[in-house]
C-alpha cells in the first residue's frame, strides 16, 4: 500500500473504534479525535457517589461480531474482555403475575413455554424458533453484514423473495401472531420493535431477527467493568496497534476540495491533513456544520427519530437475591403505549426494563448493588418536553417499583437521564436511539456509509446502515474501514 497521511476518525464510540482497529490492523496510520475525556460515546459511564452506572446500552448480543474486531488485530477477545452469558437473558413479568425466563437453550426454553402456555403453544414456539433462525440466515449476509452504500446492494432478488416468503415484509405483530397464539409469548417476541424505534404494528417482520439475537443467540455481559469495558478494551487495542487517540479534542470541520477530503480542523486550531475521514458521531448534528459542502445525505432531509427514554439509575444498600440481570415488567396496556409515543406523550402504562448487574462487582460497594430502570419516552422532535414531566415520571416509576416488590427506593442515591439530558449530551432529538428503522430508513435507504460526492468521507455509527445496536455499530465501523482500504488500493 502506498504511503498516505493518517486517516482521521471523528468519535471514539464503538463505530469509530471499530473503524480505527480495522484500519490499523491493515497497516494504516490512524488518528482518533474524541471530544469527551474517555472512549465510549453512547456506551458511556457515570458515577454517583460510590456507585458506577452504564449510561448506554445494557444488552450485548452476538459477541462474535465483537470478537471479530479483536481477531482482525490478531488478538483473542477473551484475553482482553471476558464475557459471560446471562441466564436468563431476560425475565419477562406480566400483569397477571406470571413470568417467563428467556433462555438461549432450545429445550430449556421450550420447557419454559410449555409450563407457561401449554404443550400446543410449545410446539408452535419450536416451529417459530426455527423460522427465526431461517430469517436470520437470510438477512445476515445479504442485508446486515454487507455494505449498503451502492444501489446495487439491493440487487438480491433471491434473498428478497426468500424473506417475503417467510413473511418478512408483513408487519411484525401480524407475522408473530400468525405463528404464536398466547399474548404473553407474542409480546416476548415483539417488544424488540422498540429497539428499532417503532411499534410492532409499524415494524416490518424482518426485524423479528432481533428477537432471534436476543432469545436464541443469547445476551452477554463483561465480567468486569460493565458495558463501558467494551469501548475501553477497544481503545486499548487500537492504541496497541499504533492508533493515536486524542481525548478532549473536538473536530470542527472536515475540509475538502474537488478531489475529496483534504483535512480535519480541530478546536485547538490544528489542521490534520488527511485523504480519509470517518465521521463516527451524531450524523444529523455533523450535517449541521462539521461536514463540507456537498456532503449532506438526501436521506437526512426529513429524518424520523426513534422514541427516547427516561432512565433512572439507583444505588442500593443491598443486593436483590434471585433478581435477574434484565427484567422486563410489562404493563397492562400494549397498543396504546406505542400510540402515546407517536403522539409525543408519555406512555399511560409503560413497560419497564430493570437492569440489576450483579456480575459487575466493582459497580457498587461490598454488599451494595445498582439498579437501572428504563421507561420509553417521546423524543424532542415529537414536541416540547414539559416542565416538571421528568419529576412526575420518576415519581411514577418509584411507585411502580414499590408495587412490584422492590421496596421504597425514594431515598436511594439516584441519577436520571431524560430527553433534554440526552440532547445536551449530543443526541439529536434528545434520543440515544438515533433514527428509527421504518422502511424508508432501512438498508440502502438509511443514510449512506459514504459521501459519494466527497471522496474519502465515510460515516459509521448507529445513524448509518446496518443501524442501531452494538453489533450493527461495530459492523458499520468495519465497513467504513474496508471502503477506505479499497480506495487506497
Amino acid at each position: 500500500m502506498r504511503s498516505a497521511p493518517p486517516a482521521v476518525v471523528i468519535g471514539a464510540g464503538l463505530g469509530g473504534l471499530s473503524a480505527a482497529v480495522h484500519l490499523a490492523a491493515a497497516g494504516r496510520e490512524v488518528t482518533v479525535v474524541e471530544a469527551g475525556r474517555e472512549p465510549g460515546g453512547c456506551c458511556g459511564t457515570a458515577l454517583a457517589g460510590p456507585y458506577r452506572f452504564d449510561t448506554g446500552p445494557s444488552v450485548l448480543t452476538m459477541p462474535g461480531v465483537l470478537a471479530d474486531v479483536f481477531a482482525a488485530a490478531g488478538e483473542d477477545m477473551a484475553g482482553w474482555l471476558p464475557l459471560r452469558r446471562l441466564d436468563p437473558s431476560y425475565r419477562l413479568t406480566y400483569h397477571d403475575g406470571s413470568h417467563l425466563d428467556v433462555l438461549a437453550d432450545a429445550e430449556a426454553m421450550a420447557d419454559q413455554v410449555r409450563a407457561l402456555c401449554g404443550p400446543a403453544e410449545a410446539a408452535r414456539y419450536r416451529r417459530f424458533r426455527a423460522l427465526l433462525g431461517e430469517m436470520f440466515r437470510a438477512e445476515w449476509s445479504s442485508f446486515i453484514d454487507r455494505d449498503m452504500t451502492a444501489l446495487r446492494s439491493l440487487a438480491r432478488p433471491y434473498a428478497l423473495l426468500r424473506l417475503a416468503g417467510m413473511g418478512g415484509f408483513r408487519r411484525l405483530d401480524r407475522l408473530v401472531a400468525a405463528h404464536l397464539t398466547d399474548d404473553r409469548l407474542i409480546r416476548a417476541h415483539t417488544f424488540q420493535a422498540l429497539y428499532v424505534g417503532l411499534s410492532p404494528r409499524q415494524a416490518l417482520g424482518i426485524y423479528a431477527v432481533i428477537a432471534h439475537m436476543d432469545t436464541v443467540g443469547g445476551v452477554y455481559f463483561p465480567e468486569a467493568g460493565g458495558m463501558h469495558a467494551i469501548p475501553r478494551a477497544l481503545a486499548a487495542l487500537a492504541e496497541k496497534k499504533g492508533v493515536t487517540v486524542r481525548y478532549g479534542v473536538r473536530a470542527t470541520r472536515v475540509e475538502a476540495d474537488g478531489s475529496g477530503v483534504t483535512a480535519v480542523r480541530l478546536d485547538t486550531g490544528e489542521r490534520l491533513t488527511t485523504r480519509h475521514a470517518v465521521v463516527a458521531c451524531d450524523l444529523p448534528r455533523a450535517h449541521a456544520g462539521l461536514l463540507p459542502e456537498g456532503a449532506r445525505d438526501w436521506r437526512l432531509r426529513r429524518p424520523r427519530f426513534s422514541p427516547s427514554c427516561v432512565v433512572m439509575h439507583l444505588g442500593l444498600d443491598r443486593r436483590l437475591p434471585g433478581q435477574a440481570h434484565h427484567t422486563l415488567h410489562f404493563g397492562r396496556e400494549w397498543a396504546s403505549t406505542f400510540e402515546a409515543l407517536r403522539r409525543g406523550r408519555p406512555q399511560p402504562d409503560p413497560s419497564l426494563l430493570v437492569t440489576h448487574p450483579t456480575a459487575d462487582a466493582g459497580a457498587a460497594p461490598a454488599g451494595h448493588a445498582t439498579l437501572s430502570v428504563l421507561e420509553p419516552a417521546p423524543n424532542l422532535a415529537a414536541g416540547r418536553w414539559a416542565h416538571g414531566r421528568t419529576d412526575r415520571l420518576v415519581e411514577r416509576m418509584l411507585a411502580r417499583l414499590a408495587g412490584l416488590g422492590y421496596g421504597d427506593l425514594s431515598g436511594a442515591p439516584r441519577m436520571v437521564w431524560d430527553p433534554p439530558a440526552w440532547a445536551q449530551a449530543g443526541h439529536s432529538a434528545g434520543t440515544p436511539f438515533a433514527l428509527d428503522h421504518r422502511f424508508t430508513q432501512t438498508a440502502w435507504l438509511r443514510p449512506s456509509g459514504a459521501a459519494r460526492r466527497v471522496p474519502g468521507l465515510h460515516f459509521a455509527g448507529m445513524h448509518t446502515a446496518p443501524g442501531v445496536g452494538v453489533p450493527p455499530v461495530l459492523i458499520s465501523g468495519r465497513l467504513a474501514a474496508h471502503r477506505i482500504l479499497e480506495e487506497s488500493r
